[in-house]
C-alpha cells in the first residue's frame, strides 16, 4: 500500500476521560472560526473543564479545580 493511501485510510478517535479531557488520537487538524489551522498531528487532549491556560489544549488543570464532568 502506497503511504498517501495508508494515510487515506487512517482514523482519527475521541475518547472521552472521566471528568478530564477528550483524547484525540490518530491524523488531524484543529481549525480556528477564520480557517486557520491551530494544531496538525496525530496526538492531543482537550480541554473539557475551560481552565487551561493553553486552551483549547488541556494542561492539567482540571485535577487542580476538582472538574467534575455530569
Amino acid at each position: 500500500m502506497a503511504a498517501d493511501e495508508a494515510a487515506a485510510d487512517a482514523r482519527c478517535t475521541i475518547a472521552c476521560r472521566a471528568n478530564g479531557p477528550l483524547l484525540v488520537r490518530g491524523p488531524f487538524r484543529l481549525v480556528d472560526a477564520e480557517g486557520r489551522v491551530v494544531f496538525a498531528g496525530t496526538a492531543r487532549a482537550l480541554c473539557r473543564c475551560g481552565a487551561s491556560r493553553e486552551l483549547p489544549f488541556c494542561d492539567g488543570t482540571h485535577h487542580v479545580i476538582g472538574f467534575r464532568a455530569d
